[in-house]
């Protein structure tokens, strides 16, 4: 079986639109949470979100394509041109063998913007102002498509949609297929891009959010007693995941291994996490058996923490079931605390997040946990970022249905 290795990162987020100055900002403990200025929510429960800024689509794609694009696929190929540039494949490219490269990226709520712009021009101006690329703009395959489309993979392409597991979906699901030989890269990851009105108004009137309008800033806070709900965030973060042999071959910067995948469904609620963790604790059980190492072996652990009552305790629980006595002395960090929660591009920004941390020997922090929640009562990492010596993490990101993933990623060591 092939060893896999990531070798290239790309990322747009609400605290920054590329990987350095994302870890930079993440890092240092900022939050990219603000009141939403991109239309008026005034009528909402919840009125601000981790929006990505700066971002000018028709500067960086060219009008045309960029109109051609939903939000969400135009952070995606962002992403994905950064990482392929990152792991120097532009340069390699004449010698890739594209029918050995895939595309492995998702979306929970695909092109929700133009469909519900679309949706408006149909009622105020008629069916024959509807856009014709309305569906091809739309469908959550969309954004794999065009990163295939843009750098002529023909492998398999794949749009994996487990809500907002999807990023660690598609890097596990990527890991086994080059592990047994399906292929030598793949391009993997998650996009989102559903802060809209209707978003809003869902997940308020379901008392999902935060409704701490007065300061933003301080809204998500995992683990802490006074969490009220998430934040609800956009993004995409895309990686690339290879062979060893293949960046060998090469000469490839290779900046993490993965080890280790579990996936598992929780069998037990539509929107709700089992409140023992019984899907989570699974999901990370199988993670450590395909990395063939014990819980002792894992030095930090990035958690789902979305700042929801239930989803942090339940974590916490799955946890602490799984690592045993060893749970107490395992660093845990919650980027959604300053990230909001991205949905399905979450868990693969995450993941970016840790492969910087298992680089640099240095754990971001859990910003807002001012007072414990008691029954969550492991390392969090609060307030500030610390330094440690790192050389195994885990990712953990659970979606809506039931949907877990983990992923298990090692400092590089070539032996």
């Amino acid at each position: 079986m092939e060893r896999v290795v990531i070798t290239g990162m790309g990322a747009v987020t609400p605290l920054g639109n590329d990987v350095e100055e994302f870890w930079r900002r993440l890092s240092a403990g900022e939050s990219g949470v603000r009141r939403i200025d991109t239309f008026d929510p005034s009528r909402h429960r919840s009125q601000f979100a981790g929006l990505v800024r700066d971002f000018d689509a028709e500067e960086r794609f060219g009008r045309r394509e960029a109109r051609r694009m939903d939000r969400f696929c135009q952070f995606a190929l962002e992403a994905a041109e950064q990482a392929w540039k990152d792991a120097g494949l532009d340069a390699y490219e004449p010698e890739l063998d594209k029918e050995r490269v895939g595309v492995y990226v998702g979306s929970g709520t695909g092109g929700i913007n133009t469909l519900l712009e679309q949706s408006r021009l149909l009622q105020e101006r008629g069916p024959e102002r509807v856009s014709p690329v309305l569906v091809p703009m739309m469908i959550t395959n969309m954004a794999a498509a065009m990163i295939s489309i843009r750098f002529g993979t023909l492998g398999s392409t794949l749009s994996p949609v487990t809500a907002c597991s999807i990023g660690n979906t598609s890097i596990g699901e990527a890991f086994r297929s080059i592990r047994y030989g399906g292929a030598d890269v793949i391009l993997s990851g998650g996009s989102e891009a559903a802060v809209t009105d209707i978003s809003l108004a869902s997940f308020g009137n379901a008392t999902a959010l935060s409704t701490r309008n007065d300061e933003p800033a301080r809204a998500s806070r995992p683990f802490d007693a006074e969490r009220d709900g998430f934040v609800i965030g956009e993004g995409a973060g895309v990686l690339v995941v290879e062979s060893l042999s293949h960046a060998l071959c090469r000469s490839a910067r290779i900046y993490a291994e993965v080890i280790g995948y579990g996936a598992s469904s929780d069998a037990y609620h539509i929107v709700a996490t089992h409140p023992e963790g019984r899907g989570a604790y699974q999901a990370m059980k199988s993670a450590l058996q395909e990395a063939g190492i014990q819980p002792a072996d894992v030095d930090v652990i990035s958690a789902h923490a979305t700042s929801t009552e239930v989803g942090d305790l339940s974590e916490t629980a799955a946890i602490k079931k799984l690592f045993s006595e060893h749970a107490s002395r395992i660093p845990v960090t919650a980027n959604k605390s300053m990230t909001g929660h991205l949905l399905g591009a979450a868990s693969a920004v995450e993941a970016i997040a840790l492969v910087k941390s298992l680089q640099d020997g240095l754990i971001p922090p859990t910003i807002n946990l001012d007072n414990p929640d008691p029954q969550c009562d492991l390392d969090y990492v609060p307030h500030s970022a610390r330094t440690a010596s790192l050389n195994i993490g885990m990712s953990n990101s659970f979606g809506f249905g039931g949907h877990n993933a983990v992923i298990v990623l090692k400092k590089f060591v070539n032996s």
